[in-house]
């Protein structure tokens, strides 16, 4: 029998609920003859690994564009930093990922006034939809499923990493983009966040696109874009670069 669970399809049989995985090759344990993994040189001290498609070293901004006029973003660096610019709305990579590992630093503002939402908002949108909150989230409260490193108004991270304003931060994300099938989606998105080295999301499936204070079904979409958010505040950010999974 077939059960489905929002977009998720499981097999259900007399001996209870079945995970269905298709292996394109079986092979014999510590079999010789299977492909050796590909040799990646890990980064030193902070930078990239050598197969990282890098976004931001702090030199230019040529692999992004306006999210809302494709042109030049508005955004600017100052000495290697990159920096929000409140107004010059978002930001988006030029090139279009899948499934895919990220990894950024950032930085809240200093002696921002305001509380909860106010103190250091921003965010990283996945394929272009589905966001990880950026917040100051340092001894400041605000609804769980929006504080830093939430999986936006659907799933508060599992504990508070935050660190004080003007101190960096890291975000490590990997994403898989949702799976669809004659325009259903048979398999959600899902994300892993690591927030200052801490595990806060783990596996956690998007119940759709992020909107605000409300529910949004999933619409068929492919790889796309990583976004990253003006609101308001002037959040710095540095040392952005992915791994492409697919």
């Amino acid at each position: 029998m077939r059960a489905r669970l929002g977009c998720i399809t499981l097999i259900v049989g007399l001996g209870g609920v079945a995970a269905v995985a298709v292996a394109a090759k079986q092979w014999a344990i510590h079999d010789k003859n299977r492909p050796q993994p590909p040799i990646v040189t890990p980064g030193q001290a902070g930078s990239p690994p050598s197969d990282a498609i890098v976004l931001f070293d702090g030199s230019s901004l040529d692999a992004w564009q306006s999210a809302g006029t494709g042109k030049q973003p508005g955004w600017r660096i100052v000495d290697g930093i990159l920096e929000v610019v409140p107004k010059a709305g978002d930001i988006k990579t030029k090139r279009q990922f899948g499934d895919l590992q990220l990894h950024l630093e950032f930085a809240t503002p200093v002696g921002e006034e305001g509380s909860g939402q106010d103190l250091g908002n921003s965010g990283v949108f996945l394929a272009g939809r589905y966001e990880v909150q950026v917040l100051n989230s340092y001894q400041n409260p605000t609804y769980p499923d929006g504080q830093c490193a939430s999986a936006y108004g659907q799933q508060p991270p599992l504990v508070n990493a935050s660190k004080a304003p003007g101190k960096w931060q890291t975000l490590d994300i990997i994403f898989h983009r949702p799976r669809f099938e004659n325009g259903t989606c048979v398999q959600p998105a899902t994300v892993t966040v690591l927030h200052n080295g801490v595990l806060v999301q783990d596996h956690f499936a998007y119940h759709g696109p992020t909107k605000h204070k409300t529910k949004a079904p999933y619409q068929e979409h492919g790889p796309d874009v990583i976004r990253l958010q003006e609101h308001k505040n002037p959040v710095r950010y540095r040392n952005i670069w992915v791994r492409d999974l697919e």
